[in-house]
């Protein structure tokens, strides 16, 4: 839970570095033509998917789906609470990139995204937790399906 609540920490420490600097001061290049850090307030979905959905409150519906999110994602940590560490540090990161984007989204009406990697969508800190910590989710699934094949013979 610590783990949790220090990516959170992480998460808005850095939107709130960017929002501070980077509107005044525009677009920072890391690595010409590779990675910038630039200022973007994101009203939509990831990867803008209801980019084409208008009406009114739709905000707010977008905050719910993020909270049903993290609610699901909640109640599958706990169910696997007795899970090796890796689960437990996946299940920690998917948490703290939803929590961390979920509160953006209410507090704000948009989320800060603020890293840019050239021809891929800006991003952020809690959108970086909640890959790796799928990546992890998935490896940890697939090292469970290989061992219990190898319980029972099968291949």
């Amino acid at each position: 839970m610590l783990f949790t609540l220090v990516m959170v920490g992480c998460d808005h420490a850095t939107k709130l570095a960017a929002s501070s600097a980077l509107p005044r001061r525009g677009a920072i290049s890391i690595l010409p033509g590779l990675l910038d850090l630039h200022y973007a307030e994101n009203r939509d979905t990831a990867f803008s998917l209801s980019r084409f959905l208008h009406f009114p409150g739709k905000g707010a519906v977008l905050v719910a789906f993020s909270l049903l999110g993290l609610g699901a994602v909640l109640v599958a940590w706990w169910r696997h609470r007795r899970a090796a560490t890796s689960e437990q540090v996946a299940y920690a990161l998917i948490v703290a990139g939803a929590f961390g984007n979920a509160f953006d989204r209410a507090l704000r009406g948009y989320v800060v995204d603020f890293i840019e990697i050239h021809r891929w969508p800006i991003f952020n800190v809690a959108d970086v937790a909640i890959v790796v910590g799928v990546g992890l989710l998935g490896l940890n699934m697939l090292r469970r399906a290989r061992a219990e094949r190898a319980l029972t013979g099968a291949r």
